[in-house]
């Protein structure tokens, strides 16, 4: 049998219950399983079938037909979401059988479950088709239909009359399989959905270049340290303090790098390394510390006037 697919068939007289699960596809093998079916009822239980495709749809209905020419009645109970979507969309999907019982879909969105409920095809009554109510077994909230209901339950007005419903649940207590009363349902979790406010949810954006200080991965023969700006003239005054303006680095000291090309800096103070330059010579201009000078000269200049203003009166 194929990993995906999965069948057994059990037997009570003249009545054949066929239980089928996993996924119907073109890896299918329900061909197999006519020469084990004969002549009379066959309960075909569906409430494992997880998804049905094209290829499966023309499979199942070659099936059906095939169990049809050899005399036998398809009676489908538990019929998955899956199975009744295909229902309603393909006209002859069941044959000539008959629902007995289906599973209905609800999901509570405060517990964040999701929730099937067995319901029996007679207990559905006349057009227009409501879902029965269901509660949570987490919060006993009223959950909400996972479904249109136009939709979800257009199939049972065309829905044939069971013939002898009390043979077929008598066969299916027998063979272990009527032991879940009606109505009880089968509970499982939602599909995480992936949260985009959690870190790597989402993917990064590289960030724009600052003049904040980082560490930098030192090359080859230089210190790792904070981000510097030298400050190598004899005889200069400090200038003033400012949060904006890094603090200057020591004269003979490497590591002064752009960070928005960590790279190019390296590669260059390799090669002058190697030319006998000094350490010093590989400062690099930039962009960021031409900014801070310009600002500390202005903030400079603002002094200055404010000191001649002040004076002056």
């Amino acid at each position: 049998m194929s990993q995906k697919f999965q069948a057994s068939v059990q037997h009570r007289g003249d009545m054949s219950f066929v239980k089928l699960g996993g996924v119907i596809d073109e890896d299918n093998e329900l061909g197999e399983l006519v020469e084990k079916i004969p002549t009379g009822t066959a309960v075909i239980d569906l409430g494992e079938i997880e998804r049905i495709n094209s290829c499966g749809v023309r499979d199942w209905v070659n099936w059906l037909s095939k169990l049809e020419a050899n005399g036998t009645r398809s009676v489908l109970v538990e019929c998955s979401p899956a199975i009744v979507a295909q229902i309603n969309l393909v006209n002859n999907f069941t044959g000539s059988g008959v629902v007995k019982s289906f599973y209905v879909p609800y999901f509570c969105p405060e517990c964040d479950e999701e929730k099937v409920l067995l319901v029996e095809a007679s207990d559905m009554g006349p057009p227009p088709h409501e879902p029965p109510t269901c509660r949570c077994d987490e919060c006993d909230l009223v959950m909400d239909f996972d479904d249109m209901p136009d939709s979800y339950f257009a199939f049972l007005s065309n829905q044939k009359k069971l013939a002898e419903p009390d043979k077929i649940n008598g066969a299916m207590k027998d063979l272990a399989r009527g032991s879940e009363a009606p109505n009880k349902g089968k509970v499982k979790s939602r599909a995480s959905q992936p949260n985009l406010g959690q870190p790597g949810s989402k993917p990064s954006v590289p960030s724009l270049p600052s003049i904040q200080r980082t560490s930098t991965q030192p090359a080859s023969g230089a210190q790792s340290g904070p981000h510097k700006t030298p400050s190598n003239k004899p005889g200069s005054k400090p200038p003033l303090k400012s949060s904006s303006k890094p603090p200057s680095q020591p004269p003979g000291r490497s590591g002064s790098k752009s960070p928005s090309s960590p790279q190019l800096a390296a590669a260059m103070s390799l090669r002058m390394q190697q030319a006998g330059y000094p350490d010093r010579a590989m400062a690099q201009p930039r962009s960021g510390n031409a900014l801070v000078f310009t600002l500390v000269g202005v903030l400079v200049a603002a002094i200055v006037v404010l000191a001649y203003l002040v004076l002056t009166k």
